[in-house]
This record gives C-alpha cells, structure tokens and sequence, in this order.
C-alpha cells in the first residue's frame, strides 16, 4: 500500500470518526417512495410508516408521533414530503396520551407553565418560564394541539431526545422543531400512537 493511500484512509477513517452524530431528519420523496423495495430508515432504524393506516387523506398535513420508537413522521398535503423525526415521549404511559388531535396554535420562544400535576411530581419547578429563557423546556418553538397542555415542541436538552422524558408532550431538537414549525400549517391532522 503506498503512503498516499494509506494517507488517504487514515483521514478518511478520522473523517468518519469527527463527524456528528446528531440525527437529522430523513426527507423523502414520492419518488423514493415509490422505488423502496425495503422500509427506509434512518440512522436509528425508525420505519418508515404509512399514514393511510391511520387517516383517510392527509388533509392540510399530518403528523403521526410514535411513541414506541420515538419518532414523528411529517407528510404535507400532496403527500411528496415526507420527513422522519427522532422525539422524546411521555415518561410513563400514565403521562401519554393517544388518539387523534390536530394543531391549533403555533408559538416561536413560548413560555412554559408547569401544571399543577407536574408542580405536585416536582414542587421545586418554577411557576413560569418565559421564552428566549435557555431553561425553558419547550425550546425555540411550540405546536400546541387541541388537547390542553399537550405540545410537539423543541428542547434544548438534546440528552430527552430518543427518551422517556416529557410529561406528555413530543419534543425534537430545536433545529428540527423550527424546520418543522416553518412547514406545518394550523389545522394539521395528528395522531398519537
């Protein structure tokens, strides 16, 4: 083997090794789509899935976060955007709740209060934090959903991700959580599973 290329290897192989590890979330096409002749994943083996088993359209857009591998799944209305997000989840199954739902407010730097079953787990929480605050567990961006208190927010805490930490919300990174936020319309479609 010459020095070039052993040269060459080495650097690759530091290459590999100094790379992040951050997920990133998976964007496909109809195209892909429709030339997968297996399930595509992304670097933590989430499927992909099939929004049809869960809504008859896809509506203004629709999200499905699955709380057994941690991810969400984004598709918009014409179906040619699909993008694979990793989450956090609900800690306990008591905390997570199921079914359907859909966006009905959108909110960049929210604040954040903690409930009263929250402030009875942990009463050393604050009684509010506002947004911008870096302890703010909501993050850059909130999607809040019909249901009272439940959100699909950003975190800071990039340790939640991939975890059972929330007390019932989904989180995402704050960089996914704002592309997310920029592309999902008010009245978008969501199920919980």
């Amino acid at each position: 083997m010459s020095d070039q290329t052993r040269r060459a290897l080495l650097m690759g192989a530091a290459a590999t090794l100094a790379a992040p590890t951050v997920l990133r979330a998976q964007t496909f096409t109809a195209d892909t789509l429709g030339a997968a002749t297996e399930t595509p994943r992304n670097t933590s083996s989430f499927q992909m899935i099939d929004w049809r088993d869960h809504f008859s359209t896809l509506g203004k857009a629709t999200i499905i976060a699955d709380t057994v591998s941690r991810a969400l799944h984004y598709w918009d209305a014409t179906g040619t955007d699909y993008r694979l997000y990793p989450t956090s989840v609900p800690m306990t199954d008591e905390l997570t709740r199921r079914g359907y739902t859909e966006i009905v407010r959108k909110k960049v730097a929210p604040s954040w209060t903690p409930t009263a079953n929250m402030r009875r787990r942990d009463p050393s929480l604050p009684i509010r934090v506002e947004g911008g605050d870096p302890i703010n567990p909501l993050g850059t961006h909130g999607m809040y959903l019909d249901w009272p208190a439940y959100l699909v927010h950003g975190t800071a805490d990039t340790r939640k991700i991939g975890r059972r930490s929330s007390s019932g919300c989904i989180g995402l990174y704050n960089e996914q959580i704002a592309e997310l936020y920029e592309i999902t319309p008010i009245g978008t479609q969501v199920r919980l599973i």
